[in-house]
């Protein structure tokens, strides 16, 4: 099978008959893909093949088909969604499992480097959480959204089984809330659920729209799987650079107002509920799962560890009583 390489880059485009002066960079790409930004002009695009084996220290594979998933995904998306919202696809290779996407503006930078390097926004806070509102009112629901992603195997492979089921795996006393995150995730599908829905994933420009990338783990289930991942990185963030967590609190505050918009009012209760939950078990999977956050330092760690376990075994009551327990 064709390794995709920024190395290789330019002749596989050539071979696909888009020969030119192509300049390749090799991006972050996560665990699960290889992701090579190419550059010829006046065309800027992302090439990105799927992984089978992730690259990771324990043993994660994944089906590489969830790549055309999420070619899927980004064409409905972009009628969803506001314009500019997501990346266009320029095209597929099924034999490969790579496709190439339309690249986010030169100036874009992903939304986690502007929070680790102290440019945190309230503004873009607010931004984050329209786009979520906007998702799920329009597929809340929504039987089509569920006919074309009601299959949570991916989104099992990359998010339930590493996240969830292997962190209970090292707390057994927690297990029971674990396999209620689970359950919640299958029996309470109400819109689509990006699955990934990380500051790395969202990318920020002056002026634009921000840009939604990376939807390999795409499906119909409970949003609040999605809101609880984008407030574990702000909580994540808060016990690691504490002397901002003030800031960080502000940020989680202004998206929750906004996402929470995107579930009928008889419905709120239930979305804040279920987002605590998720953000508890979200909180530990991130030390003790498939998936650590690679920039908490073991003390860093250990605080993350004793406070999930806390909002686990005694749920906050709001989004601010979270950050209330944190000190901010």
């Amino acid at each position: 099978m064709f390794a995709l390489s920024e190395q290789n880059a330019s002749q596989y485009l050539a071979a696909r008959g888009l020969a030119g002066g192509w300049r390749a960079c090799a991006l972050g790409g996560g665990v699960s893909n290889t992701v090579i930004l190419v550059e010829d002009g006046a065309r800027r695009w992302v090439l990105k093949q799927s992984l089978g084996q992730l690259r990771v220290a324990e043993e994660w594979l994944a089906d590489r088909e969830r790549i055309w998933r999420e070619c899927d995904a980004l064409r409905r998306l972009s009628n969803a969604l506001p314009p500019g919202s997501v990346p266009a696809v320029v095209f597929e290779d099924r034999e490969q499992f790579i496709f190439a996407m339309e690249s986010g503006a030169a100036e874009a930078r992903d939304w986690k480097a502007q929070l680790l390097g102290g440019e945190i926004k309230v503004e873009t806070a607010s931004q984050v959480g329209a786009l979520l509102r906007t998702m799920i009112a329009a597929t809340w629901h929504g039987a089509e959204w569920f006919d074309a992603f009601g299959n949570q195997t991916c989104f099992d492979q990359l998010r339930l089984d590493p996240y969830y089921r292997f962190t209970a795996s090292r707390h057994s006393d927690l297990a029971e809330a674990f396999a209620a995150a689970i359950h919640s995730c299958r029996r309470e599908a109400r819109a689509l659920v990006h699955g990934d829905f990380s500051p790395k994933n969202l990318l920020v420009a002056p002026g634009r729209p921000v840009l939604l990338i990376d939807c390999e783990v795409v499906h119909f289930g409970d949003p609040g799987f999605d809101a609880g991942f984008l407030l574990n990185h702000l909580l994540l963030k808060s016990h690691y650079k504490r002397g901002w967590a003030p800031l960080y609190r502000e940020c989680a505050e202004a998206f929750w107002s906004e996402a929470r918009l995107g579930v009928p009012e008889d419905w709120r209760e239930w979305f804040l509920a279920t987002t605590l939950h998720h953000l508890g078990c979200l909180h530990m999977a991130r030390v003790d799962g498939k998936s650590p956050a690679e920039y908490l330092d073991a003390d860093a760690r250990n605080r993350v560890r004793g406070f999930a376990r806390e909002l686990i075994l005694w749920p906050a009551r709001s989004i601010g009583d979270v950050w209330d327990r944190v000190g901010a």
